[in-house]
């Protein structure tokens, strides 16, 4: 059974941690659209601002894997606490970087403590939190996501074209900073996982983090991640190029596929609970292939009629990740569920850059600017999504690998 705190200071725990989430996805969303001062500022060619793109989530992957043979060996807040600093420091040096290495340098320390930090977090979740409470926890820890893009990008932006581009990361910092003195005093110490460990799983982790029912946990969460981003990196390239929309129009569609995936998250969590991370797991994957298919197979249309489909394909794409970590986290024996989330992160972070670089050589761009095979990837994130499915059977079929999993 899990040690859980009171429901109230459970949902501020929650509300804590889902600020920290925030913190740092706004953190990597925020240079992209900042992409065109830093290009002019460094003078950099496309090539090197999509180093400084990629360098965060590729960081974040690299850190996971590390983080495997440690991460589960401390006091969980204790654990939080230093890469959440880190993430402080390397945010603010984003902030006053000199030069495009500098700012590189700092990009990749950021994201490298930023995949750790996800990871933790969702562990202490599936310590703190009763299983019947769970998806509702992570639905409001994801909730972030549309929360980032819904007003933390905008404000960003906003301080950016005011006062300059340095301003964002100083203001994220600044923010970071307060949450991580409202962790030091409300987080409890979360250690009870240290006296958990069975003796198989403490003397040898990685048999055990390696054995087939957590593997396919690894592999459904890659699956489920790679369908999603075969399509989300172009969709503001084919809104413009190929659905005949203004580029001044893509912040509000954004904003509205944000508020549908904010809205949603928190409904995806109480779903979550009340049906079971599985089965709702295998119906958010069943239901996107709809939205898939009709977005990228979309005509030219109005605004109101683009911006209703892409709500509704970030609203049941980017919420297929709560079921997902519910369930597999669940498996997972308490002393050994930072270290797995860990690499279930880097899984993600695997995935999300590999399918964008898929997709990238499988789609051709007009000197008009229409994407064409944009539609044939739609068919392949739909089959992707079967095999996720298949995965998902799969795994619900298999065996719990240790007794100490149950929780």
């Amino acid at each position: 059974m899990n040690t859980a705190a009171p429901p109230r200071q459970e949902k501020l725990l929650t509300l804590l941690l889902a600020g920290v989430q925030f913190s740092h996805l706004l953190d990597f969303m925020i240079i992209m659209p900042l992409g065109p001062e830093l290009i002019r500022r460094f003078d950099l060619t496309t090539a090197q601002f999509g180093a400084l793109v990629s360098a965060y989530t590729l960081a974040s992957a690299a850190m996971g894997v590390l983080g495997l043979f440690w991460l589960d060996r401390f006091d969980r807040k204790r654990t939080l606490l230093a890469v959440y600093a880190g993430f402080i420091l390397a945010t603010l040096a984003c902030g006053v970087a000199s030069s495009h290495v500098a700012l590189l340098v700092a990009r990749s320390l950021a994201g490298a403590c930023a995949g750790l930090m996800g990871a933790v977090i969702m562990a202490i979740i599936a310590d703190v939190v009763p299983g019947e409470r769970r998806g509702r926890a992570i639905g409001t820890v994801m909730s972030a996501l549309g929360l980032s893009a819904v007003a933390g990008v905008p404000l960003g932006l906003g301080l950016a074209n005011q006062f300059g581009w340095r301003v964002p990361f100083w203001v994220i910092g600044g923010l970071a900073g307060v949450l991580w003195l409202g962790l030091l005093r409300i987080l409890p110490p979360v250690k009870q996982h240290l006296a958990r460990g069975t003796d198989a799983t403490q003397r040898n982790p990685v048999s055990t983090l390696a054995s087939p029912a957590l593997a396919l946990g690894w592999l459904l969460t890659f699956c489920v991640v790679f369908a999603s981003f075969l399509l989300i990196p172009y969709l503001g390239t084919f809104m413009v190029g190929n659905l005949g929309l203004a580029s001044t129009d893509l912040p509000w569609v954004y904003l509205g596929g944000g508020a549908g995936t904010l809205l949603a998250a928190r409904l995806v969590g109480r779903f979550t609970d009340r049906l079971g991370a599985g089965r709702m797991l295998a119906w958010l994957l069943a239901g996107t292939v709809g939205p898939h298919l009709l977005f990228t197979h979309l005509s030219p249309a109005p605004l109101s009629v683009v911006t209703s489909a892409f709500v509704l394909f970030m609203a049941v794409t980017s919420t297929r990740a709560i079921p997902t970590i519910a369930l597999v986290s669940a498996r997972v024996p308490p002393a050994l569920r930072g270290r797995f989330l860990a690499v279930n992160m880097a899984a993600s972070d695997g995935a999300s850059g590999l399918s964008a670089w898929v997709s990238g050589m499988l789609i051709t761009t007009t000197p008009e600017g229409a994407l064409w095979g944009f539609g044939q990837v739609g068919w392949m994130a739909v089959a992707v999504t079967a095999l996720s499915l298949c995965l998902l059977w799969t795994f619900n079929r298999s065996a719990l690998p240790l007794k100490a999993a149950t929780t």
